[in-house]
């Protein structure tokens, strides 16, 4: 590997290793259809931070003629990788596969400042490693329940801080007790289909309830759901990241290990993982011994939403009188397409109301560590969402993604609305299992 990530005679500003493939860029003819769903370009107007000129910049490099200067690649840190540009798009560019190829060319060629730099090892190293995470429940819940982190944000404690550190404090979960999810849970009636659930890093660790909730849900329609303890990290948030290599290391291992489980679908709950597991089949490309492999399993993932939306419900659905806000997951409706299947799961539930969000193709500014690394951008993002959905006066926001979660929740508190953010089949659960409306207050 290490040859072909030589720099070549030619004045490219790339290396030979998968540069943005120059047919996909040829394929942008700058009509300007991606511009009104472009959340950078929403926000400030400027052309290098929109998708075509993004675009631009990399035939510009792959032509010499733009080197990976500190401006150039502001550019590409400021894009949140939301595809939202890929459906608006009459040429049919491929514009996820060109970011990715691109910060997997930043990340190995252009050298950041050694604070930027540690801070997104840190965000790598702790992110997806769930017996990490798992380690940080006790610090986080003795920080929240002790009333710290009250008295820090009423002082205004982290506007002495770098804003990082104020934007992972307002993004920091609420600490609740775990809900284990069996290594196997039987199917109810007569068998469907016998699934594996990706049970995800923060989710497991943080956001537990989401699938034990999956795990039930499934279960009721007939699934036999197997949920591999020893899974690893997907390897989304490198792949969204540009740390290829570590993306194919996790990739190979997630893939031996559903395999070993024997299962005909591979069941997501978190749509950046969805969309990065349906890649497996590219991510793997050049490798002989799983390149077949990651194109069939790539085949067998399916967003819960989808395998949901495929049965015929076997379980009842009690009324829920509720006013549901739904948040499209920018990974969820663009990058897989789905959009569809959520709002019918939301349909089948007696007295629920399905109230849309204005400028749903816009992102709500999570994107991965997007929040973590452009707290700026994501924050002005995140409150955009957040007045648009205070507006609704909706009971609960559903949406399809952790992170969306987080950023929704955090954004509503600065619009001073105490709105429950929750997953979608948590309002699905709930229903099945007759649950009060309450439940999702925190």
């Amino acid at each position: 590997m290490g040859s072909e990530q030589t720099k070549t005679n030619s004045p490219s500003a790339f290396d030979t290793h998968h540069p943005p493939a120059l047919e996909l860029v040829e394929k942008c003819v700058h009509c300007g259809f991606c511009l009104p769903v472009c959340p950078t370009y929403a926000l400030w107007g400027e052309e290098m931070d929109s998708p075509r000129g993004r675009i631009y910049l990399m035939k510009m490099a792959l032509e010499g003629t733009a080197p990976m200067s500190d401006q150039w690649v502001s550019h590409f840190d400021a894009c949140l990788g939301c595809v939202a540009c890929m459906p608006a798009c009459p040429s049919g560019v491929d514009y996820g596969k060109l970011i990715e190829a691109t910060r997997a060319q930043i990340a190995r060629n252009y050298n950041r400042p050694a604070g930027e730099k540690l801070h997104r090892r840190m965000l790598f190293e702790t992110f997806t490693k769930p017996e990490r995470l798992n380690l940080l429940r006790w610090p986080l819940l003795a920080y929240q329940k002790s009333g710290l982190q009250a008295v820090l944000r009423a002082i205004g404690w982290f506007k002495l801080l770098p804003k990082s550190v104020g934007a992972m404090d307002a993004l920091l979960p609420k600490v609740t007790a775990v809900e284990a999810v069996a290594p196997i849970t039987p199917a109810q009636g007569e068998k469907r289909m016998r699934v594996g659930l990706l049970l995800g890093c923060v989710q497991r660790t943080f956001f537990s309830q989401v699938n034990a909730a999956t795990a039930r849900v499934l279960a009721a329609e007939g699934c036999e759901v197997i949920a591999p303890p020893e899974q690893p990290c997907c390897g989304a948030l490198h792949v969204h990241a540009g740390e290829e290599g570590r993306a194919q290391e996790l990739a190979r291992k997630t893939i031996d290990n559903f395999e070993q489980a024997g299962v005909e679908t591979i069941v997501i709950n978190a749509a950046g993982c969805g969309s990065n597991v349906k890649e497996y089949g590219h991510l793997l490309r050049d490798d002989p011994e799983y390149a077949e492999r990651a194109r069939r399993f790539a085949a067998r993932c399916k967003d819960v939403s989808e395998v949901l939306a495929e049965f015929e419900p076997r379980s009842e659905r009690h009324p829920l009188r509720l006013r549901v806000a739904f948040h499209d997951s920018c990974h969820l409706q663009h990058a897989q397409g789905v959009r569809a299947q959520p709002r019918s799961l939301l349909a089948q539930i007696p007295g629920a109301q399905l109230l849309e969000i204005p400028e749903s193709p816009l992102c709500c500014g999570s994107a991965g560590i997007y929040n973590l690394v452009q707290p700026d951008a994501a924050k002005e993002l995140g409150d955009r969402k957040a007045r648009l959905i205070a507006a609704l006066q909706a009971d609960v926001v559903a949406t399809g993604n952790p992170g969306c979660i987080l950023q929704l929740q955090a954004s509503l508190v600065r619009q001073h609305q105490n709105t429950p953010v929750v997953h979608t089949v948590q309002i699905l659960d709930a229903s099945i299992r007759g649950c009060s409306p309450d439940s999702f207050q925190s």
